[in-house]
């Protein structure tokens, strides 16, 4: 009776051997990607709460998957232990189950890619923000003026204007303005740590003043090679007591007051604003806008040349000068005269 035995076993060893084989098979064959699943990448959104069957139908309704049980079986079989994270995925069309779940599995969401430009101010970067579909103008607004990270570098802020660092930031989808200006405000004191504020004392400057002055710089050129030329001049016109007459202010001052959009006038000038430096002297009151890592350098490290002025020039630059004469001589040559 061994024998019977035996080989009934053996039997039922090879049926589940091919039970198994034919399970595997099924599950390969169900799992492989869709027809026509095009190319590219697709954007899916798991909600916050979504079970792992309704991401299945999910799949299945965007075409990223054939049928939702081969889905359900390799998360119940390999993944049963991890959640999917509530987010945007980026799913490359055209694969199959297995790749797709293990790109939910793994949790990397989606992160949108939103560029600040230098210079910008920051009622200018809440647009940018706003653009993208993030945050609101209310959300902003109150960010905006919660000093709380900037405490120990501007003990005097009233805001985050010239704090807000310009780069490209990548967020996930639903992130929040005091998020938003939080890694901003964090991202700048990296870049201006500790280091460069010992090197702003050093020269007798505030974390603050650098901080304005970067901005005075940002505004004045957009070429790295001048600006610790630019950051010269006005170091030279501080120390001899003569105004900044620095044109970006003037608009700045004209922009708190309501929209302004033209080129500045001689009446403008005489704008009465503590940022019009062609009435008061010394830095103006806070910064003008965000400025990038060259002009806060800039601000801290200015070139060592006694040029005292500086005027726009037909190559796309500045020409600076020692004297008024030769500023003036600058002036006439590229108004054409």
């Amino acid at each position: 009776m061994k024998r019977p035995i035996r080989t009934l076993l053996e039997a039922l060893v090879v049926l589940g051997l091919a039970g198994l084989l034919g399970g595997a098979g099924w599950l390969a064959w169900e799992s492989r990607a869709p027809e026509n699943g095009g190319k590219g990448i697709v954007i899916f959104e798991v909600e916050k709460g979504q079970s792992v069957r309704s991401v299945a139908e999910s799949l299945k309704t965007r075409g990223l998957i054939r049928k939702t049980a081969p889905l359900l079986l390799w998360y119940n079989l390999f993944h049963h232990s991890r959640s999917i994270k509530a987010g945007e995925y980026a799913l490359p069309a055209g694969r199959d189950v297995r790749e797709v779940l293990e790109t939910l599995v793994r949790g990397k969401i989606y992160l949108h890619p939103v560029t600040v430009a230098e210079g910008l101010t920051a009622a200018e970067t809440f647009d940018v923000f706003l653009a993208a579909s993030f945050g609101t103008p209310e959300g902003f607004a109150a960010a905006f003026r919660d000093t709380a990270e900037i405490t120990l570098i501007d003990p005097g802020a009233e805001d985050l204007e010239g704090y807000l660092f310009p780069e490209t930031y990548r967020l996930p989808k639903g992130a929040s303005a005091s998020d938003i200006l939080a890694g901003m405000v964090y991202q700048f004191k990296d870049i201006f740590g500790p280091n460069e504020r010992a090197r702003a004392a050093d020269i007798g400057l505030t974390p603050r003043q650098a901080v304005v002055l970067a901005s005075l710089i940002e505004e004045e050129t957009a070429l790295a090679r001048e600006k610790p030329l630019v950051s010269a001049v006005f170091h030279n016109r501080l120390r001899a007591g003569m105004k900044l007459e620095c044109d970006p202010t003037v608009i700045y001052a004209l922009k708190k007051a309501g929209p302004f959009s033209r080129a500045l006038t001689r009446k403008d000038l005489k704008f009465d604003s503590p940022y019009n430096t062609y009435l008061y002297p010394g830095l103006p009151p806070g910064p003008i806008c965000n400025p990038g890592k060259d002009s806060l350098r800039a601000a801290i490290r200015p070139a060592g040349v006694d040029y005292l002025f500086f005027v726009a020039n037909r190559e796309g630059g500045h020409t600076f000068s020692r004297t008024l004469k030769e500023h003036l001589a600058a002036v006439r040559a590229y108004r054409g005269r």
